[in-house]
Formats: C-alpha cells, sequence, structure tokens
C-alpha cells in the first residue's frame, strides 16, 4: 500500500509539471478585446495604395482592337524555349524589373518611370503613351514578385507568393496555416522596408487596435514574425518538460487501472 501511494504521489507530481506548461484559453483567442457589437460598421482609414519600388517585378498585358499591333509591347509574347523552365522561372520572362533609378525598359516607349507610383496610375501612364501607336489600347499591371516572409510561431513558415497586392496581416497568417497554439498573439513584429527605412512595428492580435494599425495591410517584401510563449520555451528548453508531457497521459491510465484494481480486492 505505501508503495501504491508512493506512486501516486509520482504520478500527481509528474502531472502537476507537465500543466505548468499548458497554454491557457486566454493565450489562444485573437480579438478577445473587441467588442461584442453585432451589425457595426465603421469607416476603413488605413486602407493604403502601394507604390512601386526599384526592384519591383512587373508584369504589363497590352491588348488592342488589332492584337497583332500590340505584340511587340507584351514582353515574352515572342516565346522562346520556356518548355524546362519553372514557373516561376517563366514569370521572370515576362516581367519588367525595375531599376535603382526607379524606370521600366519598354519596347518603342523606352524608360518609363515606374518607382513611387500604383499599379492604377502607371497603367494610364503607359495607356497614354501607347495611343501613338494602338488604338483604344487596354494597359494591365500587376506584381509579379509581390511577396512577405512569415516566420515563427505559424504551421507553415516560409515566403508566401501574393498575387493580390491589397493584402492584410490575418490573411497573410491564414495563408501560413494560422498561429500554432504556442504563437504569442500580443506580440507579433512586422519589419518593412521602404524608400530606404526599415521600420519595425509590434501588433497585438488580442485587441482591435490591430485594424486601424498601418501595418495591417501589408506592403512589398515585409517580414513577419510570430514569437513563442513562455510554454513554448520550456518545452524546448527542457527535454524532461518535454518526456513529461508525453508521459502524463499514460501514467493517468495507469493510475486509474491500479485504482480500479485495489477497489476490485
Amino acid at each position: 500500500m505505501m508503495r501504491l501511494s508512493l506512486f501516486r504521489y509520482l504520478v500527481f507530481f509528474c502531472l502537476l509539471t507537465a500543466a505548468s506548461g499548458c497554454v491557457s484559453y486566454q493565450e489562444l483567442v485573437n480579438f478577445r478585446d473587441v467588442p461584442d457589437q453585432s451589425g457595426a460598421t465603421e469607416e476603413i482609414e488605413n486602407a493604403l495604395d502601394l507604390r512601386i519600388q526599384p526592384k519591383d517585378l512587373l508584369r504589363v498585358d497590352v491588348g488592342s482592337v488589332d492584337p497583332e499591333a500590340a505584340l511587340p509591347f507584351n514582353q515574352g509574347a515572342e516565346g522562346g524555349n520556356t518548355s524546362q523552365a519553372s514557373p516561376q522561372n517563366i514569370q521572370l520572362f515576362q516581367g519588367y524589373l525595375v531599376d535603382d533609378d526607379g524606370y521600366i525598359d519598354i519596347p518603342l516607349l523606352g524608360r518609363v518611370e515606374a518607382a513611387g507610383q500604383t499599379l492604377e496610375s502607371l497603367q494610364f501612364l503607359i495607356r497614354g503613351k501607347l495611343k501613338t501607336y494602338l488604338k483604344n489600347p487596354v494597359v494591365n499591371v500587376r506584381y509579379l514578385n509581390f511577396k512577405v516572409t512569415i516566420l515563427g510561431e505559424v504551421n507553415v513558415p516560409g515566403v508566401v507568393y501574393l498575387s493580390n497586392s491589397r493584402v492584410t496581416l490575418l490573411e497573410a497568417l491564414g495563408m501560413a496555416g494560422d498561429l500554432t497554439d504556442y504563437a504569442n498573439r500580443a506580440s507579433v513584429l512586422i519589419i518593412r522596408e521602404q524608400d530606404g527605412v526599415r521600420t519595425k512595428e509590434r501588433i497585438n492580435l488580442q485587441t482591435d487596435e490591430i485594424f486601424n494599425s498601418e501595418y495591417y495591410y501589408l506592403r512589398q517584401n515585409d517580414a513577419i514574425y510570430v514569437e513563442p510563449i513562455k510554454a513554448r520555451t520550456a518545452t524546448v528548453s527542457d527535454p524532461a518538460q518535454r518526456l513529461l508531457s508525453y508521459l502524463a497521459p499514460i501514467l493517468s491510465v495507469v493510475t486509474l487501472g491500479i485504482t480500479l484494481a485495489t477497489r476490485g480486492n
């Protein structure tokens, strides 16, 4: 009986130790401070128009009532041997790289200033230049290398390439498989480089302030780092902690079996 009591105390200690590394409900909830106002609306004041920067890769598609006349303005339209190339490499042949001075080179049109403009304003500029060569030209400009990097406590960390130039932080986290149970939702770091300046901002996903932050809408090459909570640090730094977390369910079953057997006797 004494051995049985000692074993029970040992099991209790293991369970207590394992529980110290558990994640609380409050730590898992996003937007817990958002008031419950069903049907409430608010103006979006922090929406941004992305500005083109040097090193951006742009795709420019030109159309016209005469498709053959528009061919020279569509980069990669002549094709080439791309049968062995990956889709991402093919895009490199179909895009215009904004040079360090902020210009792109378009056949016949020459150098066109792109840096500092939005996709819409660049479309308007190119369309005006094309009227000399084409009747009723149609221009579509989009990013080919718009990407953000997501690291830390997400299920699928890495570089995410985006086709939509208006992407929110929540959408990017969703593309990374959402946050893990050990993510510190109160401290998500966003690193941004623009016009030769690097800025850093921490976002708290548990408050509604995120929706009004200038970092809610992501920019080209933003880096997102989701730091871990202390419970994750304990499981990584202490192997015994991890072992106990695995043994706790087994010990619980063993304890229950011994208790039932003792009562049966």
